[in-house]
């Protein structure tokens, strides 16, 4: 069982920067794949980024490549997401996700992730 608490959400302007947090609680952090989703009013949540373990592959989507960076730090059970340039078409309610299971063609898909945080609103004004 993990249990993930986001924060580091806010208000800002287009260029800005951000950094989100996503404290992990419950289990081995270091054996879980931690994912990043988004959700804008109105749309599907959708894959932003995602390591796979510790000292694993990362993956981020089109949309964010370049400009937002996954990281982790064992030692604070904590995964952030630096993201820079930011744009208003990144305004979404942004979510943490963890698996223990998933496999590699999966990454992307919100059905391999069975702990989720509760999201933090990012909002980019223009």
């Amino acid at each position: 069982q993990v249990h993930l608490v986001e924060s580091g959400g806010g208000l800002v302007q287009t260029g800005d920067s951000l950094r989100l947090s996503c404290v992990a609680s419950g289990s081995t952090f270091r054996n879980y794949a931690i994912a990043w989703f988004r959700q804008a009013p109105g749309k599907e949540r959708e894959f932003v980024t995602v390591n796979r373990k510790s000292g694993g592959s990362t993956y981020y989507s089109d949309s964010v490549k370049g400009r937002f960076t996954i990281s982790r730090e064992n030692a604070k059970n904590t995964v952030y997401l630096q993201m820079n340039s930011l744009l208003p078409e990144d305004t979404a309610v942004y979510y943490c996700a963890a698996s223990s299971t998933v496999i590699l063609s999966s990454l992307r898909s919100q059905s391999a992730y069975q702990y989720w945080g509760q999201g933090t609103q990012v909002t980019v004004s223009s």
